[in-house]
C-alpha cells in the first residue's frame, strides 16, 4: 500500500564530480510531460557509499572478478587489447559492454582510481569513435543489442563526470536509431531487452526535451515483444520454437519494460504487468520462493533446477527500475529476498569465482552434465570460467546496481528508500539543501536500521520509508518518539523539518515461518533471509589459472544432508531457536555468519544422490516417516555457501495416495506439477513445448509430473495429440525422475503420428527399453485417447474406445509411482487425464 506519498519524478543522471564528491549545486530533473510524473528519480552514481558488510562485498568485487577481468579474459573476442570495442580485431559482441556496465558503476561507487582508469579506456573509445551516421561501437557490430548494456555505462559516467561529450553522442546515436529502425528493426536480443533502450531514452528525453524521442520511445514498444500481454496472461511459453519469450535472462531483464513504457503510454495494463508477471513466474517457477528458475528456459519448482547468474542480476536491475515507478513494498521486498540469497550464492566466498547455475537443493559443485536444457558440463563448477561466457561478464553489475538504487529521490523533494542496507546518502532536499544520510545496521542478520539525518541546515522534506510486507510489527520512531500509522507493506512518508542529529529507528522483527515449496517440502525463512543447511564442504582445486589466486573448484559435502524436519509446519516460531552472534567482516560466509537457527530434524535413509550424481534426489512427498534418532541441525543463510539442502521435507504421518486423479486443465496452474523440462498449461489442456534453441538433455525429452500422486495397479486414460515429429504420451509407476528423457525409473505409453505407432516402453537406469508397440495409422493436430490398464505385472494398452488391448506386456520391473506426462522430441498436448487405483 502506498502511504501519504506525494507526486515525484525521475531523475536519470545529475553529473557529479569524477571523484563522485557532491557538488555546490544540483537541479534534479524530474520527468518531463507527457511521462508520469509520479516516478522516483534516480540518485547520481556516487551519490551513495556502501558500508560495512556492503562494502566489503564492493571489495571483494574489486579485488577478485572484477578487478581481475581483463587478465581473466585477454582474447581480443573478450576483454583483450585486441578487443573491437578498442578499435581491434575480436568480436566482442555483448561481453565487454556488460562487463563495462558493472564496471563503472563499481568504480565510481568506491571512487577507486585503478578501476576508473580502467573503465576510461572503454568509454572514452566508445565516445571518440562514434561513427559519422551516429551509430556507436566496433564498425562491423551491426546489432542493436549489445549497445543496449554499453548505454548503461555511459549514463553511469556522465552521472558521475558530467562529461559534455555524452548527451550529444546520444541524442546523434538516437536520431541514426530512429532513422534506421524500420528498414532494420529490433530482433531476437534486442527485440527481447529493448526495456534497456527506452530506459536510456527517456533519461535523455528529460535532460534535453526533444520530442523525437518520444516518437522513438513508441516505435521501440512497437517493435519489442508484446512484455504486457505475455507477463499478464502467463504467456511466456506461447510463441512455439521462439527462444527469448521463455530465456530466463529475456525474461528477467524485460521484467521492468511494461511498468517503464507505462510512464509514457499511462497504460494500467502496461503498469500492472510488472507484477502480475513476477507472481506467475514466483507460482510456477519459483525457486526457493526468491526467483523463477531457468537453465536456460523457465524450467519449473524442482528442488533441483537452477537459476543463471545473468538471471539474477537482470531480476535485480529490473526490480530497482519498477520500484521507482510503482510505489510498492512487495517490489523492495523482492529485491531484498534476491539480492541476501541468490545474488552471493553465484559467487565463490572471495568473489573470485562464479557458478553459471545454482540450485535450492546443491550438493555438488563439479564438472559433467546435469540434465539442464542448456546443459553445460562446467554450469555448476565452481570457476571463473563457470558455464557459457555471459554471466562472467554480466555479473558484475549486481552488488553496484544495488548499491546506486538503494535510495531515490522523489519529486515532493525528499527521499525515499527502495531497499534496506548500510549506506551513507549524499543529495541535496529540500530546497536545495545538502544532506547526508548514515544508514547504520547490519540488516538483513539485525532488525534494526537506524538513519542518521545530517542536513547542512533545517530543512523541510519528505523522508519516505518502505515497510516490509512480512514484517508483522514494524516500529519506527523519530528521536525516540514511536510513530503512528506504521503498517506492514506500505510505504510511510515522514514529514517534518529535519535538524542535525535527528535519527529514524527503524524495528522490523523477523519471525520465522516456513513457506510452501515443491512436494509439500518447506523452506525456512526469516526476514529477508532463506536459510539452509549448514552444510561441511570440502573443497578440491580441479584447475589453478595463470591468474593467481584463480581457481576452479568442485566442492561436495562432507557431512549428512538428506534431512526431513521434526517441526509442526504451522508452529515455527516454536520449532526454531534463533541464534546471533558477532557480525563479521563478511557474513556470507557459513563459518562465521552471524545468524544461525536451530531445530530438530531426522535423517532420511531413503534420499539419496540422484542417479547422475550431480544433485540430490527430488525432495520426497511430506509428511515423510523416519526411524532414526532426532538430531539438532544447524541452518545458516542461503548465500552463505555454495552448496545447500534449502527445500526439507517434513516428518510426519504420510499421507495415503488419493485413490483416483483426474485433471481437465480448466482451472489447473503449474504450481501443482513438477516440470523436468518445459511443459505448459493454456486452453485447458497441457502442452510441451518446443525445445528449439537447446542443446541440453531437454533436446530430446521432457516430462511433468503432477505433486503427489502414487499408484501400483491402475487404470489410466488421457487424449493426447501429437504437433510435430516425435512421440509423446504418459508415464506411470515412476520414480526416481531426474532432467532428461530417459532420467525415471517407470513406464512410458506414447503415440508416433509420423511414424505411425504406439508404443510401450520403460526406462531404467537411465536407458530406454521399447517393450512393444503398435502400427497404427495416426494424424498430427488430432486428439486421440490412450488407456493403460496395469495389475501387477500385465500391462495392457487400448487405443480410443476399442474394448481389444493393442499391447499387452508382462513386466515385473516397476511396482508401483506417479504418474505424469512425457513427450519426446516432440510438440504436444495432453488433456482429460485420469487415473483410478484398482
Amino acid at each position: 500500500m502506498l502511504r501519504n506519498i506525494l507526486l515525484s519524478g525521475l531523475l536519470l543522471g545529475t553529473p557529479l564530480f569524477a571523484s563522485a564528491q557532491q557538488p555546490k549545486t544540483q537541479t534534479n530533473i524530474y520527468n518531463r510531460s507527457p511521462l508520469s510524473a509520479d516516478s522516483y528519480v534516480q540518485l547520481p552514481l556516487g551519490s551513495i557509499k556502501a558500508k560495512g558488510w556492503l562494502l566489503k562485498q564492493l571489495e571483494l568485487q574489486r579485488d577478485g572478478a572484477t578487478g581481475h577481468a581483463e587478465e581473466l579474459y585477454p582474447e581480443a573476442d573478450n576483454l583483450g587489447p585486441a578487443s573491437d570495442w578498442l578499435g581491434g580485431t575480436g568480436s566482442g559482441w555483448e561481453r565487454v559492454p556488460y562487463y563495462v556496465k558493472g564496471l563503472t558503476a563499481l568504480a565510481y561507487t568506491l571512487d577507486d582510481p585503478a578501476l576508473k582508469a580502467r573503465s576510461l579506456k572503454w568509454i572514452k573509445w566508445t565516445l571518440d569513435h562514434q561513427h559519422p551516421d551516429g551509430s556507436f561501437g566496433p564498425a562491423k557490430m551491426k546489432d542493436w543489442w549489445p549497445r543496449m548494456p554499453m548505454m548503461y555505462a555511459l549514463q553511469s559516467y556522465y552521472e558521475a563526470t558530467g562529461d559534455n561529450k555524452v548527451i550529444p553522442f546520444f541524442t546523434r546515436y538516437f536520431k541514426y536509431e530512429l532513422a534506421n529502425l524500420d528498414s532494420v528493426p529490433l530482433y531476437e536480443w534486442s527485440k527481447s531487452r529493448t526495456g534497456d533502450n527506452i530506459e536510456i531514452v527517456f533519461w535523455l528525453y528529460n535532460k534535453t526535451g526533444d520530442k523525437f524521442l518520444l516518437e522513438l520511445a513508441k516505435k521501440l514498444d512497437q517493435q519489442a515483444y508484446p512484455w504486457a500481454d505475455i507477463y499478464t496472461n502467463n504467456a511466456f511459453y506461447h510463441f512455439g520454437g521462439d527462444f527469448h519469450t521463455k530465456h530466463s535472462v529475456s525474461v528477467g531483464q524485460a521484467l521492468k519494460f511494461p511498468v517503464l513504457y507505462a510512464q509514457l503510454n499511462h497504460d494500467d495494463v502496461y503498469r500492472q504487468a510488472t507484477q502480475k508477471g513476477m507472481a506467475h513466474l514466483l507460482r510456477d517457477h519459483g525457486l526457493a520462493g526468491i526467483i523463477a528458475s531457468g537453465t536456460e528456459f523457465l524450467s519449473g519448482k524442482s528442488s533441483f533446477q537452477g537459476v543463471e547468474t545473468c538471471t539474477v542480476v537482470e531480476w535485480m536491475q529490473s526490480l530497482e527500475t519498477a520500484s521507482r515507478i510503482v510505489h510498492d513494498a512487495h517490489l523492495g521486498d523482492q529485491l531484498e529476498k534476491i539480492a541476501f540469497n541468490t545474488l552471493p550464492a553465484q559467487f565463490s566466498r572471495d568473489i573470485k569465482s562464479h557458478l553459471y547455475y545454482t540450485q535450492p537443493n546443491q550438493l555438488f559443485c563439479k564438472h559433467g552434465n546435469s540434465g539442464f536444457d542448456e546443459d553445460y558440463d562446467g554450469g555448476i563448477l565452481l570457476s571463473p570460467y563457470s558455464g557459457m561466457g555471459c554471466c562472467r561478464y554480466n555479473m558484475h553489475m549486481g552488488w553496484p546496481y544495488f548499491v546506486k538504487n538503494s535510495w531515490a529521490l522523489t519529486s515532493d523533494k525528499g527521499l525515499a528508500v527502495i531497499a534496506y542496507a548500510p549506506v551513507e546518502v549524499n543529495t541535496f532536499v529540500g530546497e536545495g539543501v545538502g544532506v547526508k544520510l548514515n544508514v547504520e545496521t547490519n540488516y538483513p542478520f539485525e532488525e534494526t536500521i537506524r538513519i542518521h539525518v545530517d542536513p547542512k541546515k533545517t530543512a523541510a522534506f519528505p523522508l519516505t520509508l518502505r515497510i516490509p510486507a512480512w514484517c508483522k510489527s514494524p516500529e519506527v520512531s523519530i528521536n525516540g518518539v514511536k510513530q503512528n500509522g506504521v503498517a506492514a507493506g506500505d510505504m510511510l512518508t515522514l514529514r517534518r523539518g529535519w535538524e542535525k542529529g535527528d535519527v529514524v529507528s527503524l524495528h522490523f522483527p523477523m519471525e520465522v515461518h516456513f513457506s510452501d515449496q515443491v512436494n509439500q517440502s518447506v523452506t525456512v525463512e526469516r526476514g529477508p533471509l532463506v536459510y539452509a543447511l549448514k552444510i561441511d564442504a570440502a573443497y578440491s582445486v580441479r584447475k589453478e589459472h595463470p591468474v593467481k589466486g584463480f581457481f576452479d573448484y568442485e566442492v561436495k559435502p562432507t557431512s549428512p544432508w538428506n534431512y526431513a524436519l521434526a517441526v509442526d509446519r504451522n508452529q515455527a516460531a516454536q520449532s526454531v531457536n534463533v541464534e546471533q552472534q558477532a557480525m563479521p567482516e563478511n557474513p556470507f560466509v557459513q563459518a562465521t555468519t552471524p545468524v544461525r537457527l536451530k531445530l530438530k530434524a531426522q535423517r532420511l535413509s531413503s534420499w539419496r544422490v540422484s542417479d547422475n550424481e550431480m544433485h540430490a534426489e527430488e525432495v520426497p512427498n511430506s509428511p515423510v516417516s523416519s526411524t532414526a534418532a532426532q538430531e539438532e541441525i544447524t541452518l545458516v543463510p542461503y548465500g552463505s555457501e555454495n552448496i545447500r539442502i534449502s527445500n526439507f521435507p517434513v516428518v510426519g504421518t504420510p499421507v495415503a495416495p488419493a485413490g483416483s486423479f483426474q485433471e481437465d486443465f480448466t482451472n489447473a496452474t503449474l504450481n501443482t506439477w513438477i516440470n523436468y523440462g518445459q511443459w505448459f498449461i493454456k486452453d485447458g489442456a497441457i502442452h510441451a513445448a518446443s525445445n528449439k534453441g537447446s542443446w541440453g538433455y531437454g533436446i530430446h525429452g521432457v516430462k511433468c509430473i503432477p505433486s503427489n500422486t502414487y499408484f501400483g495397479d491402475l487404470r489410466c486414460e488421457a487424449s493426447v495429440k501429437i504437433g510435430s515429429a516425435g512421440n509423446a504420451g504418459i508415464i506411470f509407476r515412476v520414480s526416481s525422475q531426474n532432467l532428461g528423457a530417459d532420467a525415471y525409473n517407470g513406464y512410458y505409453v506414447g503415440i508416433d503420428a509420423e511414424n505411425g505407432k504406439i508404443q510401450l516402453g520403460k526406462s531404467s537406469g537411465r536407458k530406454w527399453t521399447l517393450l512393444m508397440e503398435y502400427p497404427q495409422q495416426l494424424e498430427k493436430d488430432k486428439a486421440y485417447t490412450i488407456r493403460i490398464n496395469a495389475e501387477g505385472d500385465q500391462i495392457m494398452v487400448y487405443f480410443e474406445q476399442g474394448s481389444t488391448p493393442v499391447i499387452t506386456v508382462t513386466d515385473s520391473e516397476f511396482a508401483a509411482g506417479t504418474i505424469g506426462v512425457r513427450s519426446f522430441d516432440c510438440m504436444a498436448t495432453v488433456d482429460d487425464i485420469k487415473v483410478t487405483a484398482l
